[in-house]
């Protein structure tokens, strides 16, 4: 029995701040150029140190968002927060100039300080201001509204415009994560999906366990994901409304179906067929349920992933005598092979910037998550271990998730961005894999 998932992306609202500034004069003026800027495409980069102290008013709220905001950006690897207890300003106020000296002697280059308040509506009121601390200028100032149970989002909103405004690229955190979370004996292993916050917070299952349930992914467009059911009468391909909780087929197919994606318009599924121990690409029409053939190869060609226009499609196929990642045109014209290191390549999938195309590739006994270009050039290996597998891009392109398995062990969500120097277990304490990433809340 799946559980109705509940958006609450209706009760809560972005406004510019308009609320008052004291000495910083009329509502937010253009801010100065940032001094310190984050340059996320560096190699390797001296992580920012930025402080976070605890928001101001509305009780617990203000220590616990300032928390996930420093939780945030910290996991991104490219910022290091400050202990709060070696703060020297104290219950810092949003309408007033912080002193900048007490800052600058903890070696904070950034810093960002807020009020929660409780409107008479009973609605939560954020304000909150990022600073410059060497240069003493505002950078940012925004104001969120939102329902008090939504208070992490707002967190998470914030997180995603200090990460912006002090590296040029779109935040991440303001995201959810679907899996399948694992459990019992892998003899007996059971596989539901789950879905959480980006953060880990918020874990909920979708699935009751009652069929093994594999390769969950997003619709770019709207909150629902496609996964395949596999039970003792076989495999079923599902649409997963998560607003609504309605499930409901693609249809029957002659063969095993799996491997669904969605295209970027959210208007197609694309996904594997095998019949007679030959597996081939098929694209559905969601809207009238027409099915096209893409690849006709007597071999197995699986895994297929839209390019972010929507006009082609990577796959991996052992056409070539083991598994190697290929491209063609979203309608199967131009087929090309792009993989040519060592190894075998699979899982590929293409990033929401269209620049890469990560993917599983085994040499050996050893698995690895690596990136590389679309015509296959400056291929990058960014992890290495016993088995890692299954990448899923963040939807600014910068970081990846995916499954990792230790020797005799369960598999666990990790995650590395993509110069491959932040490698860490994702913030969820049980067994999971085939991760997906959310794209933007709004």
């Amino acid at each position: 029995m799946s559980r109705k998932i509940r958006s609450p992306m209706h009760l809560i609202r972005l406004a510019v701040a308009a609320f008052a500034v004291g000495l910083f004069g009329a509502a937010l003026a253009p801010a100065a150029r940032a001094e310190i800027v984050v340059d996320v495409n560096k190699g390797a980069v001296q992580p920012l140190p930025i402080a976070v102290p605890g928001f101001t008013g509305a009780g617990q709220y203000g220590a616990d968002i300032a928390k996930v905001i420093s939780g945030n950006l910290e996991r991104s690897g490219l910022f290091a927060p400050i202990n709060p207890a070696t703060f020297i300003e104290k219950d810092l106020d949003v309408n007033v100039q912080p002193k900048f000296p007490d800052w600058k002697v903890l070696s904070a280059q950034a810093l960002v300080n807020g009020q929660v308040t409780v409107d008479p509506d009973g609605r939560l009121r954020v304000d909150f201001r990022l600073w410059d601390v060497y240069s003493e200028q505002q950078l940012l100032g925004l104001q969120f509204t939102s329902t008090p149970d939504n208070w992490r989002r707002v967190a998470h909103k914030i997180s995603d415009a200090v990460y912006e405004r002090l590296t040029g690229e779109k935040g991440y955190f303001d995201t959810r994560v679907v899996f399948v979370a694992e459990s019992g004996p892998k003899t007996k292993r059971i596989r539901k999906l789950m879905i959480m916050d980006q953060d880990g917070a918020n874990p909920t299952y979708l699935t009751d366990g009652s069929y093994q349930a594999f390769t969950p992914r997003f619709s770019a467009t709207s909150q629902e994901i496609t996964y395949m059911a596999l039970r003792d009468s076989g495999a079923t391909l599902y649409l997963f409304n998560l607003e609504t909780g309605r499930q409901e087929t693609l249809g029957s197919f002659k063969g095993m179906v799996f491997a669904p994606r969605f295209s970027p318009d959210g208007s197609k599924v694309v996904f594997s067929v095998e019949r007679g121990g030959n597996t081939d690409l098929f694209v559905m029409n969601l809207k009238n349920r027409a099915v096209s053939r893409l690849t006709s190869d007597p071999a197995i060609d699986t895994s297929p992933s839209f390019s972010p226009d929507g006009t082609q499609i990577v796959f991996n196929s052992d056409r070539g005598g083991s598994p190697q990642l290929y491209v063609m045109s979203a309608a199967g014209d131009g087929q090309r092979r792009v993989s040519f290191g060592q190894g075998r390549y699979m899982t590929p999938v293409w990033s929401p910037r269209g620049d890469y195309i990560a993917f599983t590739k085994q040499t050996g006994s050893t698995f690895h998550i690596g990136v590389m270009r679309p015509d296959g050039s400056d291929e990058r290996i960014l992890t290495t271990s016993y088995m890692d597998e299954g990448p899923t891009w963040a939807p600014n392109g910068r970081v990846l998730m995916f499954s990792r398995e230790s020797p005799g062990g369960g598999s666990r969500l990790w995650t590395v961005d993509v110069s491959g120097r932040v490698e860490r277990a994702a913030p969820y304490p049980g067994g999971g894999s085939d991760p997906a990433w959310s794209p933007l809340l709004n």
